[in-house]
């Protein structure tokens, strides 16, 4: 289970601030748009929401604050293997960075090693540190795959995401069927065999029993 945040200070530094903003506490600033909205901020229901949506976001945007090379490099082992190696439906949720509204949905990780696999745990793990940052579903797709092909240099990485997205389904065009898929293919995942045979296999349906 995941461990609440306690924020007490600015959780990163920015790259630059307004001076007249720097010193104000964010807790200020969140009971500052509730007013603005024309909410009372000091009214029972909203008295305490300045506070957790401070600690909702520390833990929404986690990831920056977190290295996803030094997770990997963290749980690498030398394996005589060669074949594609799978991880698929990872549960991912993350902010998109034009309206901070959440997108959600799964990713699938497909790597074929050269000497060298990472823990299996540690890929969901990657995907977590950068789904708790603000984002575009494109970088996230690219930054995945990128991350596995600078660690461990395998032959070559496939990530696909499936995800759905609140400001597509809350506003704007309030389409609430939509989903938005992308893939990133680097080294041997660009041939088409390859990148064939990781679609199908993350296209497969049905349980493994143990």
């Amino acid at each position: 289970m995941a461990q609440p945040i306690a924020v007490t200070k600015p959780i990163r530094q920015a790259a630059s601030i307004d001076e007249s903003l720097a010193e104000i506490p964010t807790q200020d600033m969140y009971r500052e748009i509730i007013s603005r909205l024309g909410e009372d901020p000091h009214r029972d229901g909203l008295e305490a929401t300045p506070a957790r949506v401070e600690k909702s976001m520390a833990f929404l945007t986690k990831g920056y604050l977190e290295d996803p090379t030094k997770i990997l490099l963290g749980a690498m082992f030398d394996v005589d293997y060669d074949e594609m190696v799978i991880v698929k439906d990872i549960e991912m949720f993350s902010l998109c960075e034009h309206h901070m509204l959440p997108f959600f949905g799964k990713v699938h990780v497909a790597y074929i090693p050269k000497g060298k696999v990472i823990g299996l745990s540690k890929i969901p793990r990657l995907v977590e540190v950068f789904a708790r940052r603000l984002q575009v579903q494109e970088r996230l797709t690219r930054q995945i795959a990128d991350a596995i092909q600078e660690a461990i240099a395998p032959q070559g990485v496939g990530v696909v995401i499936e995800a759905r997205h609140l400001c597509m389904m809350m506003r704007g065009i309030e389409k609430q069927n939509s989903s938005t898929v992308t893939s990133a293919m680097v080294g041997c995942f660009r041939q088409k065999e390859t990148r064939m045979e990781f679609l199908s296999l993350v296209r497969q349906t049905g349980s493994v029993g143990v």
